[in-house]
């Protein structure tokens, strides 16, 4: 006799619950189930077997506790053949074991003619046998849509429990690999990688990928819209939906929504008397260890519990198509570890169903050497361990082919191609050796006859030795030499290759590059300069007349450098004269540019400006001074041309916030007025031009023939909250929006016994002092050094 499960305690508290509420999750452990499959002369356990033939035979017993009350509740193993969605089975097809008699607790079956699925049920004695095969025969089209779902859930449970286990030893053992693992991990086995959690720390990486765990699977887009019809609908549409193509059938991998899809299903077969739960299926060799979203019971209804069996295929046997991972079939055979990476097939990684995998190695005399594999999915592939000790006799390019079983049938994957590591042939190429110039990285390429058994590439010069990073591509490798700091002279590159004990060894020169001058542009009255050239990092100094000029830093533009210099001095250069500077290198050599001194650029000075600020929807905020305007403010400012500059119609004038760079022009009749030749008023609200962020110093430059002039201080531009008002009780309270914008508040102007704002306060009001003759005084953040003032109305 058999005791109630231990399980089914839990089941007067859980399933009232799961009729309320979405269903839950499959987290409930039950009972197992022994199975073998025989296919001709061939015995497999459950776990290597992904699919079922006409004259398999199957042997099912269950694993449940022994009891010793004849009162006991008992289970019946129940094993029924389905055929299509329209065709019933006939009673022929059900069988049933009494798991607590020894000698009737397994059943032995044959895969009949015409079957399409089996399906497995755990089922209450009492009644129990009739009643199943009376719902099946009666549905048969929503028994096979929920066993083909219970089938695929199983097999993306198995993907997604590969995937949580990886992770989930990784954090125990070594969480500084999880960032580098999971893209693998997440390749290998289709799930998705949610990228943010690689930002976070390493600690907090694992709980961030493993959270929201059922929607990691990868969804093919129709599991969705499936759901969608079911949900609601009448129980005879959900049945003749689940038995068509259009609702799911064959077409969808269910266990993104298997707790809400598989509920609907199931739900349809709920009698009085029984009550159907799915049942997950994790396989461990010939073990199918069982998962449920709810208690069983049994009190009325009485649980049956459902559990899929592998497809049963017609035809010619489907394997998986397997690729490669990597264009490049190319892979070192010395290479110790080494990985064949595949995809396209992520059951190979989380199921057993591909076994007795090996590499199948072709030998120079047309033998065949076959090497044990095993897959990897946190490298990505199938691993073979200490090939090193098996290259002997092979040539230097040979062919290698995975191979195995796909359960009983044989299998092939990708085509590799071995590379056995020799010394010698390693050389430069495609790359002119007298452009090996020192000062700035240089990218080189390197043939080799086995380019995929570079273990290392390291850089000797006299500075000591560097390594450095390739990639391989054909017969090639590309790598950059680091030379920005490396001095002219003698340099060796190292190749070292798996199985070859000495490196190869690539005697290269660095040459100084003395770069390219094009000119120089000088304008009147200026004391700096720009060269344009190449290589100009290389400048020391420049000299014109006499005056000597300091470099500054090179910035790239187009195709070559820019590079500005300053003088030490003024100088007296007129327009229009014809000048000769000579350049000076950092090794000594000299280079002569000759230029012609460019009419000075525009010059104005601020003569003017004033400040309107537009009307304020709560209480006015005054700044004082001149110094700074709100950033809601309209200002106006004029100008005086200096010198030869004269004002006309096509002139702007910029203006930038020096925090952040932001700049608007202003350009004629549009903001610019010209009053004459001499003066121009220019009217703009920075605010609204820069942009709702911008604030601090602000700064103009007038700009005439796309000549812009130097950058002159205008004021500085201040953000200011709006401020409701302020009422007083037994404190003080101060309303409004913004308010973060507030450093400080007082009441009086020395800011004695101050109120500061916390960084980021996001409150609508916040507490400040008693005002003192209706007025209050703030500090602003964008500029402490002005005190504002707040008349507090009465």
């Amino acid at each position: 006799m058999l005791r109630l499960l231990p399980f089914c305690a839990l089941a007067a508290a859980l399933v009232p619950a799961a009729a309320s509420a979405d269903p839950a999750p499959f987290d409930l452990t039950g009972p197992s189930l022994r199975v073998g499959v025989t296919h001709g002369t061939t015995t497999l356990p459950i776990a290597q077997v992904p699919r079922l033939a006409t004259g398999d035979r199957v042997t099912i017993a269950a694993d449940l506790p022994t009891g010793k009350k004849d009162d006991a509740e008992r289970y019946l193993l129940v094993a029924g053949f389905l055929r299509g969605a329209t065709e019933p089975p006939p009673k022929s097809w059900f069988f049933k074991a009494e798991t607590w008699k020894t000698k009737k607790a397994a059943l032995a079956l044959t895969v009949p003619t015409g079957a399409r699925r089996l399906v497995v049920f755990l089922v209450p004695d009492s009644g129990g046998f009739d009643a199943v095969v009376s719902a099946v025969r009666k549905q048969p089209g929503a028994f096979v849509r929920a066993v083909q779902d219970l089938d695929q859930a199983s097999l993306d449970r198995a993907r997604l429990d590969a995937f949580l286990d990886s992770i989930h030893a990784l954090e125990r053992t070594r969480p500084e690999r999880i960032e580098a693992v999971s893209p693998l991990l997440s390749r290998s086995l289709a799930v998705k990688l949610k990228a943010e959690c690689l930002d976070l720390t390493a600690d907090l990486q694992a709980s961030c990928l493993t959270q929201n765990r059922e929607s990691l699977l990868l969804a093919d887009g129709q599991s969705s819209t499936l759901a969608d019809t079911l949900v609601g609908a009448p129980t005879d549409l959900a049945l003749q939906l689940s038995a068509t193509p259009a609702g799911g059938l064959g077409y969808y991998s269910p266990y993104i929504g298997v707790v809400r899809d598989l509920a609907k299903i199931f739900g349809a077969f709920q009698s009085t008397q029984f009550r159907y739960i799915p049942a997950l299926a994790r396989l461990r060799d010939d073990r199918m260890a069982l998962l449920l979203n709810a208690a069983p019971s049994f009190a009325s209804p009485k649980s049956v519990m459902v559990v899929a069996m592998p497809v049963i295929e017609t035809g010619t046997p489907q394997t998986p198509t397997l690729r490669r991972a990597e264009a490049d079939r190319l892979v070192c055979a010395a290479k110790p570890d080494l990985v064949l990476p595949v995809e396209g097939a992520p059951l190979i990684y989380a199921t057993r169903f591909a076994h007795d995998m090996s590499l199948r190695v072709t030998t120079p005399q047309g033998g065949v050497v076959e090497l044990p594999v095993q897959a990897d999915a946190e490298r990505g592939g199938y691993v073979l361990d200490q090939v090193g000790m098996r290259t002997a006799g092979l040539s230097s390019v040979t062919d290698a082919k995975l191979h195995g079983r796909w359960g009983f049938t044989p299998f092939d994957g990708p085509q590799f191609r071995l590379q056995v590591p020799r010394a010698g042939g390693w050389t430069m190429v495609d790359t002119d050796p007298e452009n090996l110039v020192v000062g700035r990285d240089n990218p080189v390429a390197l043939a080799g006859p086995t380019p995929s058994c570079v273990e290392a590439v390291t850089l000797t010069s006299a500075a000591g030795d560097v390594p450095l990073a390739w990639t391989t591509n054909g017969d090639r490798i590309g790598l950059t030499l680091p030379l920005a700091k490396t001095a002219p002279g003698k340099l060796t590159l190292l190749v070292k290759q798996y199985g070859v004990e000495a490196p190869e060894k690539i005697a290269l020169t660095a040459l100084a590059e003395a770069g390219r001058i094009d000119g120089l542009t000088l304008y009147a009255g200026d004391t700096a300069g720009t060269l344009a050239g190449t290589r100009l990092d290389l400048v020391a100094s420049m000299t014109v007349d006499g005056v000597a000029f300091k470099p500054g830093e090179v910035v790239r533009a187009d195709k070559g450098d820019l590079l500005g210099l300053t003088a030490d001095m003024a100088p007296t250069f007129v327009a229009g004269q014809a000048k000769t500077a000579l350049v000076t290198l950092t090794d000594g050599r000299k280079r002569s540019v000759k230029f012609t001194v460019a009419a000075a650029r525009p010059k104005a000075i601020l003569i003017a400006k004033s400040v309107v600020a537009p009307p304020s929807p709560g209480l006015p905020v005054v700044l004082a001074g001149d110094t700074a305007i709100a950033q809601d403010a309209r200002l106006t400012f004029s100008l005086r041309a200096e010198g030869a500059t004269r004002f006309a119609a096509g002139d702007s004038v910029e203006i930038g916030a020096i925090a952040g760079g932001a700049t608007t022009s202003v350009a004629s009749g549009r903001g610019l007025t010209v009053q004459d030749e001499r003066i121009a008023v220019v009217s703009v609200e920075p605010g609204k031009a820069l942009g709702g962020s911008a604030h601090g110093l602000l700064r103009w430059r007038l700009v005439q023939d796309g000549v812009a002039g130097d950058w002159v201080a205008l004021t500085s531009l201040v953000r200011v909250p709006t401020l409701a008002g302020v009422t007083c009780k037994d404190v003080c309270t101060l309303a409004g929006s913004d308010l973060f914008l507030i450093d400080s508040v007082a009441a009086n102007v020395g800011f004695a016994d101050a109120v500061r704002v916390p960084e980021g306060f996001t409150g609508a009001s916040l507490t400040v002092p008693k005002p003192v003759g209706g007025v209050l005084f703030l500090k602003l953040r964008d500029a402490p050094a002005v005190v504002a003032t707040v008349a507090v109305k009465s």
